[in-house]
This record gives structure tokens, sequence and C-alpha cells, in this order.
């Protein structure tokens, strides 16, 4: 399969996690040793894909840090003083090869207007998108396929969590409408694990107030170019201390759902 490139929103204040988020962005919040940043990207390099675009805003610094320093703060090395480029690495870790784009798409800027302003940076015809603070044990594959099956311009992953989220209305796999924050929710809601042809940048602007879940996707589903792939499976978002703490009981129990990269496809 052809490897798309992933586009990560990580740049909002994650307000519900203030004590966790008050030094450092909602993505970079640990979860067994890691920023749950790194576990997203562990299941989308487990499917082959590997290229990530990351949307920074809220402490950007903290993620620049941390990729410019990451072989260096994951693996052991050598270095000889008074030569600053004669660092060698002695590691093998698994995540070698990865590319990875920090784009600051600024501090007061909306999910759409995150993702208009990195246009630049995708150069294939279709791109994955999703949050920096969720995890799902979803086969990507099988989502790459049903998006590329149905042709339209975009997927949103379905899940079936707690009712505070935006509920998905469907007609079969078609999105009719979105709506992002109901008042009681039964069906479907948005996960994230987006895919998008490229022509979904059509939509968005570069505003500051432009809300991805508003108009641009309601407009996209009112054109019948919006699909839901449904996930039954296992998917947590990361929006309040219980979700944190649940995330970090479930890792270290030894029973995450999502490291599907310690498994086969």
């Amino acid at each position: 399969m052809e490897s798309l490139p992933v586009v990560i929103l990580c740049g909002g204040l994650g307000a519900r996690l203030r004590e966790e988020t008050e030094f450092r962005p909602k993505p970079m919040v640990e979860i067994g040793g890691r920023p749950l940043l790194w576990h997203i990207m562990k299941i989308y390099a487990h499917y082959g894909h590997a290229d990530f675009i990351l949307c920074l805003g809220y402490k950007a610094e903290v993620i620049k840090g941390y990729f410019l320093n990451y072989e260096a703060m994951n693996d052991d090395f050598s270095l000889q003083l008074g030569l600053p480029n004669s660092i060698q690495f002695h590691g093998n870790q698994l995540e070698r090869g990865w590319r990875v784009t920090l784009a600051d798409t600024g501090l007061q800027a909306q999910t759409g207007a995150r993702v208009k302003r990195i246009e630049k940076y995708v150069t294939a015809d279709s791109f994955m998108l999703t949050y920096g603070d969720g995890v799902a044990d979803i086969n990507i594959d099988e989502l790459v396929h049903f998006h590329e099956r149905h042709g339209k311009i975009g997927t949103v992953t379905g899940v079936r969590p707690p009712s505070r989220f935006g509920e998905l209305m469907t007609d079969s796999e078609s999105v009719v409408g979105f709506s992002e924050k109901p008042q009681t929710s039964q069906g479907f809601i948005n996960g994230g694990f987006f895919v998008f042809h490229r022509r979904f940048f059509e939509y968005l602007s570069a505003d500051d107030g432009c809300v991805m879940e508003e108009t641009p996707l309601e407009r996209l589903a009112r054109d019948g170019e919006l699909m839901m792939y449904s996930h039954t499976g296992f998917w947590q978002c990361m929006d309040t201390p219980r979700d944190l703490q649940r995330l970090q009981e479930i890792w270290q129990v030894g029973t995450a759902p999502w490291r599907v990269w310690d498994r086969g496809h």
C-alpha cells in the first residue's frame, strides 16, 4: 500500500488537563513513559505510514525539542568533546526512518486553520489526519482501503464511546450531517482517524477561526463527500484527568489494545 502523509493536530491548550498541560502541550503528556503523540505515531508507522506533519501551537517548543533531541534521549551514544559533529549513536531504535515535519500553525488557530496552513507540506493526492490526544486499535490498512473504495473526498472514523462528543448522522456509511456538540448522543461519534483527498483543503480557510468540525465538515457532508468508517473496537481520547488515568492503568497492566506495533497486522 502506498504510504500516505499523516497530519496530527497538536496545537490545542488542553484546558481540561491543566495540571498536566501547564508546562507541556497535551500530546506530550506521557503514557508509560512516552508521550501520547509517540503512541499515535507508532500506530500509523506500524502500517507503513511514517511521514508525519505535526500542527503545532501551544508550547510548540516542547514538541520541537523532543524530536530534535530524540535520538540522544533514546539511544546510547559516543561523542568527542570539541568535535560537535562526531556523535555516534549506538541504538537501533524502531523509529528509524520516520520523517517528521514540525509546523508552527499559530497559538490561537482553530483546527481547520491549522490544517489549511500545512497544505504546502502535503504533496500527495491524499493524506490522513487525526488528533494528538486519542488512540485506538484501528486497522489503518482497512481504513485506507475503505476510503479508496468509496472515492469521496473524506472519511471520518466513527466510534461509540461516552456521549460528550460530536454525533455523526449517517445514512448507511454516508455522513449526512455533522453535529459536533449535541446534547445527547446515541450513535457514532467523531473518533478522528480521518482520510482526505487533498481537495478537502478547498473547504478550509487559514483564518484563525476556521473550526474544521463545523462549517468545513458540515459542507462536506451536505455535498455527499464524507463517508464514515465504523470502528467498533477500542478507542479512547485523553480529554480529562479520568481519561488519562484510564490510559495509564491500561498500559501499566500490559493490556493496551492500541499497542498494535507489538502484534501482527
